[in-house]
């Protein structure tokens, strides 16, 4: 199941542009401003993909010139929980990090004095 899954969200960015639809439809110009790093070719490539595979729809409005949006399906929806709690993960680990680096500065110092003062 976890394969099933993960095959659904994967390509670079797609839980980057699933997790920015979760708010609401969005432009494709809106999701490039969401999402600065990607290119308008992957971006264009993830959306198609993630519409093959039910988690997306692609609005077409008939204005001139045309108008399109994005928004998720509610299997798109249903992925949302996931995506918070790998967030949430994230925020906790980067956390763990920011406290971990003071930690192992300290302890190089410490073994330098130590290095020093054997001599």
């Amino acid at each position: 199941m976890l394969t099933e899954c993960m095959s659904v969200i994967s390509g670079a960015w797609a839980p980057n542009v699933i997790w920015c639809l979760r708010a609401g439809p969005r432009r494709f110009s809106e999701l490039r401003a969401d999402i600065p790093p990607v290119s308008a070719k992957v971006l264009s490539r993830r959306l198609s993909e993630l519409e093959e595979r039910g988690v997306l729809i692609r609005h077409v409005r008939p204005t001139s010139p045309p108008s399109v949006s994005y928004e998720l399906t509610p299997l798109g929806t249903e992925l949302i929980p996931a995506l918070d709690a790998i967030v949430s993960v994230g925020h906790r680990l980067k956390i763990l990090q920011a406290y971990e680096l003071p930690l192992a500065e300290r302890a190089e110092k410490e073994q330098k004095s130590e290095h020093v003062s054997a001599k």
